[in-house]
């Protein structure tokens, strides 16, 4: 059973960063799709920041265009999620998963708290 861990969350004011960390408890499912997901109260689970390894390419919400960037570390078996320039709408549970087929993400972590106050 893989087990993906996020660490790194935390409150901050307006305009702050965090740097989100998650690491999987094998090394292989970091060469699969990774990627970043939050959920707000009262709201449905959107997808922040997503690594598809099959075409290579780095998906990032609107909402976090120029603001976050995810990137890997390797050496840690981990992805972060470098996020800047922080708002309140920012304020939300964040999750990582691995692990992508047919549309079904499999593996999940537990989440980090991210609190943004203006």
């Amino acid at each position: 059973q893989v087990q993906l861990v996020e660490s790194g969350g935390g409150s901050v004011q307006a305009g702050g960063s965090l740097r989100l960390s998650c690491a999987a408890s094998e090394y292989t499912y970091i060469e699969y799709s990774m990627g970043w997901f939050r959920q707000a109260p009262g709201k449905e689970r959107e997808g922040v920041a997503i690594l598809y390894r099959g075409n290579r390419t780095t998906y990032y919400a609107d909402s976090v265009k120029g603001r976050f960037m995810l990137s890997e570390a390797r050496a840690k078996n981990s992805v972060l999620l470098q996020m800047s320039s922080l708002k309140p709408e920012d304020t939300a549970m964040y999750y990582c998963a691995a692990y992508l087929v047919g549309g079904k993400w499999y593996y999940w972590g537990q989440g980090t708290q991210v609190t943004v106050s203006s």
